[in-house]
């Protein structure tokens, strides 16, 4: 009896793959004594997209079982779950969505067994016939990058009755898959919403139902990813910022551009202005651009080139007539700019530089269009128009470890002012499909990185491929409250730039030097960072970030005077403050300043008037009484100042 994987395994049912001599493969598969095998455990990230995978293929099944015309597309796994895609007549409703889970209920615990089957490719054509997309795969659209084809060979995973071993179903795939569906706990599946999605990912294609799932190990960890859900949602930032009046999307203006309301814009200009004051400690010099450049400029950048997709199309501008009406001049093409390097060249060569001025470090608050695809536009997280915390430094590459190093230390440095405090560090490597400049100038500004990396002491996690075409990069992963990962800051190196727009600098010897740029945006963007923290602190900004930091509450309009002399005295030490003064009863105005989420209440009545004093309460509902004004303001002031986290 020939030896397979499992034998050498075990029977763990923890156990769902094997590693065979590096690949992923099912534990089915048959292996000699050459083969190095190693289990995968359903806990470890590939063998929770396995176990992911295989409940895909459940759905598929139960789909077909239920809306017999429905015709399939792709189903792979994705971060804590998966998809299909499939082509039916009317949308999933939600009805249909629990009748499904139901059906895929009853599959789980029937235990049927996956078992791969290789095909040719003319065997794979005639038995799904009635599939249009995966006869499209089998052809050249798929190609590797989806789960159903690309391997070495052709195959499809039969679905086998455990009694009988008659096929149930089938589905075109290179798998791996679990053994059997019993391998999936049926109370740790949940099918969570259907939506309209395009086949592969192409708004140019047919467009199907997508239904997506999450599939878990086990009952609790489903549950604990639930939770984890539903506390994602009470923070989602566009929820936020239409409860705390803080931005909007217009429908008038368009998808992708936010307008910031007064609280919105109290909030983003304490942290541009904290930002800047810290910029200017750090030897930056402020500069400003324009929104809109000639096309000229995009084209000696490479931009056009290399990012023409995500721009705005071009504004035919500057046309001229003669008297008859003929055109004398062609029109220029104009773009709304989607970076702000290639500007801050332009200032850095206006004149000629000495090597006495390096490290050059510019610096902008640089607004930016990006014309995003509709279907991943998403509140200020990924929007079309945003402001970058731009800086561009220029150095020789004698200095450039040292500035990495400084540069590394301040952007975390700058980013735990404002609560983030966990991070690691990812560093993008060269695409050689989509970049430009030698390998040896890219290996020369990859390791530079690396070691800048590496000396911060946190954990480097490589991504291979992932620079822009101009150079490699770090950025800043930074997890917020609920252990979320966002990418903040990237720091690219960049030899090549500078090389297109010929910048020079006169060195000590007199002679002529390129200099190397360093590409750095800190928060990514202002509105993405906002969103960032705003979810961070589910709305409930620290003292010195909140809109209001404080609301007086006079217990009846009697004491409205008392508080308005103390709130002046706030303001006056630079506290924003408000004076509740509604008609309200003072019950309600405390619940009012709770769901503003505003840091700290003053409120007061008669015997606080008496004695000079309010009652101070907090943000969670903690209250001190009978404070004296002068501690309640000292205590105000030193939260602010200090940017204690309240």
């Amino acid at each position: 009896m020939a030896t397979t994987a499992r034998d050498l395994v075990g029977g763990d049912r923890s156990v769902v793959v094997a590693r065979i001599n590096g690949e992923l493969r099912d534990l089915g598969t048959e292996v000699t004594d050459v083969d190095v095998v190693e289990p995968v455990s359903v806990g470890s990230p590939e063998g929770l997209a396995v176990l992911r995978h295989s409940t895909a293929h459940v759905l598929a099944q139960a789909v077909q079982d239920v809306f017999p015309e429905a015709k399939l597309g792709i189903g792979p796994p994705i971060k804590d779950g998966f998809y299909y895609d499939f082509d039916v007549e009317t949308p999933f409703t939600p009805d249909d969505l629990a009748q499904l889970e139901k059906r895929m209920v009853a599959i789980l615990k029937s235990r049927q067994k996956f078992e791969r089957r290789v095909v040719t490719e003319e065997d794979a054509v005639r038995e799904l016939a009635d599939e249009p997309y995966k006869l499209r795969l089998i052809g050249s659209e798929g190609g590797a990058d989806v789960m159903e084809v690309g391997g070495a060979e052709l195959t499809i995973y039969d679905n086998l009755d455990a009694k009988t071993g008659e096929r149930c179903w089938g589905d075109l795939c290179r798998g791996p898959h679990v053994p059997d569906t019993g391998y999936i706990p049926p109370n740790a599946v949940r099918l969570m919403r259907s939506a309209a999605a395009y086949w592969l990912g192409d708004q140019r294609n047919e467009q199907l139902q997508r239904i997506y799932g999450t599939a878990w190990p086990s009952k609790d960890e489903l549950r604990a990813h639930l939770t984890f859900l539903e506390e994602a949602e009470k923070r989602d930032h566009r929820k936020l910022g239409a409860e705390l009046d803080l931005f909007s999307f217009p429908e008038e203006i368009g998808s992708g551009l936010a307008v910031f309301h007064p609280k919105g814009g109290v909030v983003r200009r304490i942290m541009e202005d904290y930002s800047r004051r810290r910029h200017e400690e750090a030897g930056y010099e402020f500069v400003n651009t324009p929104h809109i450049t000639k096309g000229t400029l995009f084209e000696l950048s490479g931009h056009l080139d290399w990012y023409a997709e995500g721009m705005y199309p071009p504004m035919q501008l500057d046309v001229e007539h003669d008297a008859e009406g003929n055109v004398r001049k062609q029109a220029q093409d104009y773009y709304l700019k989607p970076m702000n390097c290639p500007m801050h060249n332009l200032i850095f060569g206006a004149r000629g530089r000495s090597y006495r001025e390096l490290p050059l470090r510019l610096f902008e608050f640089g607004t930016v269009y990006r014309y995003e695809k509709s279907g991943v536009v998403q509140g200020l997280t990924r929007a079309r128009g945003f402001t970058q915390d731009d800086a561009h430094i220029y150095c020789t590459k004698e200095q450039m470890g040292l500035e990495l190093d400084n540069l590394l230390t301040f952007v975390l440095g700058l980013l735990r002012d404002y609560g983030l405090s966990d991070f690691y560090l990812e560093l993008s490597t060269r695409d050689p499909q989509k970049s430009v400049g030698t390998e040896e100038v890219w290996l020369e500004a990859t390791e530079t990185l690396r070691e800048a990396a590496e000396r911060q002491g946190l954990e480097l996690v490589l991504d291979e491929g992932g620079a822009a075409f101009y150079g490699p990069k770090i950025s800043v992963q930074a997890k917020d409250a609920i252990g979320r990962t966002w990418q903040m800051s990237t720091i690219q190196v960049d030899f090549n730039l500078p090389e297109r727009f010929g910048l020079e600098y006169q060195a000590a010897d007199g002679s002529r030097q390129r200099p190397v740029m360093i590409h750095r945006a800190l928060f990514g963007s202002i509105e993405r960072f906002f969103a960032v923290l705003l979810e961070h602190y589910a709305g409930a900004f620290p003292p010195w970030l909140a809109p209001v930091q404080v609301v007086a509450i006079p217990v009846t309009d009697g004491h409205n005077a008392y508080l308005q002399d103390v709130a002046a005295r706030l303001r006056g030490r630079g506290v924003r403050v408000e004076v509740d003064t509604a008609d309200d009863r003072m019950q309600k105005k405390i619940r009012n300043a709770q769901r503003a989420k505003v840091p700290f209440m003053l409120i007061a009545g008669d015997d606080d008037v008496t004695a000079g004093a309010v009652s101070f309460r907090y943000r969670d509902g903690s209250q001190k009484n009978g404070v004296p004004v002068d501690a309640a303001i000292a205590e105000i002031v030193e939260a602010v100042e200090t940017r204690v986290q309240v």
